[in-house]
Order: C-alpha cells, then structure tokens, then sequence
C-alpha cells in the first residue's frame, strides 16, 4: 500500500502509514485465552500450511496446539520409538508411528500420541492421500514432559481407552510411575518390578497386545 495523495488530511494520511507499517511486517496476536474451533478439513488444511507445529483435534473440535518437545523428552522420545521399532521389525505384524502421525479417533477427535502402534489388517486398503486415517491404535505411548498437566493427560489416555486403544501406557518421569490403560479394565499404576538400587520401573510387558514385547525402561528415566 503507498500513501500517493499528498493533499490527504494529516490524521487520514496517519492512519495509512500505519496500515502500511502493518503490512510491512508481521505482527503478533495473543490468543492464549481463546478457544478456537475448527473442522476437520480446515484442520487439515491448517497442518498442511503449517508442517512444523503440533497440532491435535478435539472431539469438540478445539484446537490444541503444542510447544515442541525439550531436549530431554525429545530423547525419551526417539528411545520408546526405536524399542518398539525393534520389536516391529522382527515380527512385522504392524507399523510404528511417532508423534508427527494423527489419527482420528471414532468420537471426532485427531490425536497424536508419541508412540502408536497398529496392526497390519487395520491399515489394509487406506490410501497415503489420507492425512489422518480413521484407524484406532492398538498400542499408544504417552510421555509426560516437564510443562504436561497430568491431569490433561490422564484424560487423553481415557479417551484413547474409550476409543478402543487395546493397551496405552502413560510414562511420567516426574513421578518415576507407569499408568496402564486396557481396555474395560482399571487404570493401573506400574511400580514393579523395581530397581533395588534406584526403586524404579525397569521392565512393561506389553504381550497381551504386541507379541513377545516387553519395553525396557532401565534408560528412558
């Protein structure tokens, strides 16, 4: 936008210099206090414009918006992903995801859990064009960070058990604990078998859902 006409009254000619400024530069808006609520298609078109945030889907259709990993869950991250990686590549029953991969849920909601686990018949016949499949995991990882609501989280993990996910685990280094989430059963909390030394979780055997594995926690705390 240029300001031509010299002869403009001085608060006119103002006010497009600051029209102008705006447009010369981005500027920021503080929406912390805002719900906002979208489709799943402008959803969609949102993660494809913006390819570098994390971004989830309620049921509602709030959009939640996530600050990327520290350092140090990004490190418990990549270790839970390559287990079960390992396991997957032995067997080939299924396909490992990490937390870029959404999901959409049968109640509406597009998640995204840091580890997903599905097994192969339930990914028959999706096309790749499909950017989050109407698919429900069969094994999820969720790993509490430093800045996570517990509380937020342990709704996320009923959800996924509401849904259908056959086993979730919910790892909270904060707490040195592991909450287990089957489906039509308790939540139960992991606290053996333990470290002697440093009373911690060493071991989660996940067999009744992925054959044969048994996530070793002895180096993700």
């Amino acid at each position: 936008m240029e300001v031509a006409n010299k002869n403009l009254c001085p608060d006119i000619a103002r006010d497009l210099c600051k029209m102008q400024s705006l447009e010369a530069k981005p500027f920021l808006l503080d929406v912390h206090s805002i719900t906002l609520r979208i489709t799943h298609e402008e959803f969609e078109k949102l993660c494809q414009d913006n390819p570098t945030l994390r971004l989830e889907l309620t049921k509602e259709g709030q959009l939640i918006i996530m600050a990327p990993a520290g350092w140090e869950s990004s490190k418990r991250n990549s270790k839970l992903n390559s287990r079960v990686e390992v396991w997957n590549e032995q067997l080939n029953l299924g396909e490992v995801f990490d937390s870029s991969g959404g999901f959409t849920l049968p109640n509406g909601a597009v998640r995204s859990p840091d580890v997903t686990w599905i097994q192969k018949s339930k990914l028959e016949g999706i096309s790749p064009d499909v950017a989050f499949p109407e698919v429900v995991p069969d094994f999820v990882i969720e790993l509490r960070s430093k800045t996570d609501s517990l509380k937020t989280l342990r709704e996320k993990m009923q959800e996924y058990r509401t849904n259908g996910v056959r086993l979730g685990l919910l790892i909270n280094p904060q707490n040195k604990q592991v909450e287990i989430y089957r489906l039509e059963q308790e939540t139960e909390i992991l606290e053996s078998p333990i470290s002697l030394v440093e009373n911690l979780p060493l071991a989660i055997d996940c067999s009744e859902v992925m054959p044969g594995f048994v996530l070793d926690m002895s180096k993700i705390w």
